[in-house]
């Protein structure tokens, strides 16, 4: 998996949300047999009541998330999401009629006789709202702000989604590091806090069994332990 897509994934999920990720959209080709138009890089669905692990929705985590995905707590949200590693745009491809009409389809989130409403709303204004009551939502992620202002997306900048996984990891790290996520996002941020942790000076709220020794470390004797 992409990093880019790993860290949104893992942004996503502890808020949440189900997803599904470098999702392949594939049509009959005219000439016949099958070919891929795009992978669509997240699709991610929440319920209304969800939230992130052991927080209400007015949770100061919860209330930035939202803020950072641009929505309101307490309402079903659908995302189809670009992933990218500069500039947060869209792709050509993902904003294709057939491509949003998989997308929906994908989580049957709608009446099949909604879907040309709904993609239509999409590409006007980037999102639209269900019979069923929930949102669907265009919504770009990237590393850097867009060249230009897209109405149809909504824009999430990864360095942000970093900064609030890393600060609810240092806020809740007994329940991060107890819970040997094989998610890549979180496996990766976890490696990262560890290696941290370990090179920090000694000082306040460093655990007792971490060695933050930087000299050379004493055998029983006293003398330097070598290898």
């Amino acid at each position: 998996m992409d990093n880019a897509v790993a860290l949104v994934q893992a942004f996503l999920r502890l808020h949440g949300y189900l997803t599904v990720t470098e999702f392949p959209v594939v049509r009959t080709a005219r000439g016949g047999g099958q070919e891929c138009l795009t992978d669509l890089d997240v699709l991610a669905f929440r319920f209304g009541e969800a939230s992130g692990p052991g927080e209400a929705m007015h949770h100061p985590a919860e209330s930035e998330a939202n803020r950072l995905l641009g929505i309101a707590g307490g309402v079903p949200d659908m995302i189809i999401g670009e992933v990218k590693e500069g500039r947060a745009e869209l792709n050509a491809a993902a904003t294709r009629h057939d491509v949003l009409t998989a997308a929906l389809e994908r989580f049957g989130c709608c009446r099949h006789s909604d879907i040309d409403r709904i993609v239509h709303e999409l590409f006007r204004q980037g999102r639209a709202h269900t019979r069923h009551g929930h949102g669907v939502r265009l919504v770009a992620f990237g590393t850097l702000a867009p060249g230009h202002q897209d109405r149809r997306c909504h824009v999430v900048l990864l360095g942000d989604i970093v900064a609030h996984l890393r600060a609810d990891m240092r806020r809740h790290w007994d329940a991060w590091r107890a819970s040997a996520s094989k998610d890549p996002g979180f496996g990766m941020l976890l490696t990262l806090e560890k290696a941290e942790r370990g090179h920090r000076p000694a000082g306040p709220g460093v655990p007792p069994h971490v060695d933050q020794s930087t000299g050379p470390t004493r055998d029983s004797r006293g003398g330097p332990r070598h290898g």
